[in-house]
């Protein structure tokens, strides 16, 4: 059986992002964010409401300044007590896990998606996308950046700017770029 491009696209293969599912669901999700994103601040409610519809699950207990920004949204999978703070972008072309109490500083990127490396592929319009997962009571700093693949452990905290371009371990302070462990939490 072929698979479609969403499953390609989940499953870290080579996937056309131009395919008409793919293209639906984003403008799906677009329309979402923007009915959360010009909602008046005292629109709790509706702003839940969206996110709860949004996202492929999220815990009780969440709070997400806008505006906040993701491909899909359908692949983000999210604990309790998340905190996003404003200008948050996560491209959801895999799955994005945050565990438990995540704190996420403004201006953080969490990017699944990436292009390939070699040209002629790219001129192809074929894309590439894997999993992140960020584990329980992690802080990610101002302006973070987390890439495809990576894996965050635990009671981390990544500073503000670094740029994890590989897995980080449990309890401990990272930073910089490239992000790297600098003591234990």
């Amino acid at each position: 059986m072929t698979k479609t491009e969403r499953e390609k696209m989940l499953a870290g293969e080579l996937y056309r992002a131009a395919d008409p599912e793919l293209v639906a669901l984003r403008r799906t999700a677009q329309e979402q964010l923007y009915e959360f994103n010009q909602a008046r601040p005292g629109e709790l409610d509706l702003r839940e409401r969206v996110v709860r519809s949004l996202f492929h699950t999220i815990g009780p207990s969440f709070e997400i300044t806008p505006p906040f920004f993701c491909d899909y949204g359908s692949h983000i999978r999210a604990g309790k007590n998340l905190y996003i703070n404003a200008y948050c972008t996560i491209l959801d072309c895999n799955w994005v896990t945050l565990g438990d109490d995540v704190l996420i500083a403004p201006s953080v990127q969490i990017y699944a998606a990436y292009h390939p490396t070699d040209p002629a592929v790219r001129r192809l319009g074929l894309e590439l996308a894997a999993p992140i997962t960020i584990g329980n009571n992690v802080w990610l700093g101002g302006g973070a950046i987390v890439c495809p693949g990576v894996t965050i452990g635990d009671n981390t905290t990544i500073g503000a700017g670094s740029v994890v371009t590989k897995s980080i371990p449990a309890n401990v302070v990272a930073v910089g770029n490239p992000c790297r462990p600098i003591r234990r939490a």
